[in-house]
Order: structure tokens, then sequence, then C-alpha cells
């Protein structure tokens, strides 16, 4: 499934004490309110974690350590073929504030099924039940 036309999205799984952080989205956003995992879009010249450090910190202020890599999850936007890649976070600096969230929750893996996301966030909703 991978292609080397496939454009990346790195996106986090963030932990503490269990839990999991997710963010809904903003108005300004045309999947607005639903919850996903943070991250976004590469930028040409970056790595893997060079983007997941600045999308966390231009969405909640925060200087994330990425972790190890945990899944990827196929999909399609605009016709464009997409690939989101997956990391842990175990630990971060900052206190998170909201650039482009309403709100942000964490909640146990368990629980994440409750949660409206958008279709590229459900197989890593489902790895982590895996391993919980």
């Amino acid at each position: 499934m991978l292609n080397l036309k496939n454009k990346k999205v790195i996106a986090a799984v963030i932990k503490k004490d269990k839990k999991v952080l997710i963010a809904q989205r903003a108005k300004k956003d045309s999947l607005y309110g639903k919850w996903e995992f943070p991250g976004g879009k590469m930028e040409p010249g970056e790595t893997e974690h060079e983007c997941l450090q600045r999308e966390l910190f231009e969405e909640f202020g925060i200087k994330a350590d990425i972790g190890s890599y945990l899944c990827s999850s196929f999909f399609e936007h605009k016709e464009q073929p997409m690939e989101m890649r997956v990391y842990y976070v175990h630990s971060f600096s900052g206190e998170l504030c909201l650039y482009d969230h309403q709100q942000i929750k964490w909640v146990e893996v368990h629980e994440l099924f409750a949660y409206d996301m958008p279709d590229p966030d459900k197989p890593i909703v489902e790895k982590l039940q895996l391993e919980s």
C-alpha cells in the first residue's frame, strides 16, 4: 500500500498517566467537531520527527520528545493518496495551549471509541486497543 507519491501526515499519541490526548477540531476546519490525534502535514525537507515537533509546537505550544513509531494509516484526501504515520510522545515541556483546536481531553484508551474521529484516526484507535 505504501506509495512514494503518498503525502505524509505525522500524528502523535501523547501519553500521560495511562491516558492519551485527543483534540477537537476548530470551526475553521472542514472536519469541525471531530476528535483527532494531533499532528499535521510534512513540509519539504523535514524529517518525520521534525514535522511532529513543529506541529505540536504550532498547535499547542509544547516541545515534545518524539518516541517510537506506532503505526500508519492510509487514506485519500482530495484524490491524493496520503499516509498518516503515528509516533508516541511520552513527554513534553510547556503548558498545553489551544491554538488550532476547540478543546483537548485526556482519555483512557478504551474510551476512544466514544469519540467521533476522522476515518484516518480509527486504525490508530484499533491499534491502541490491541496494545492495552
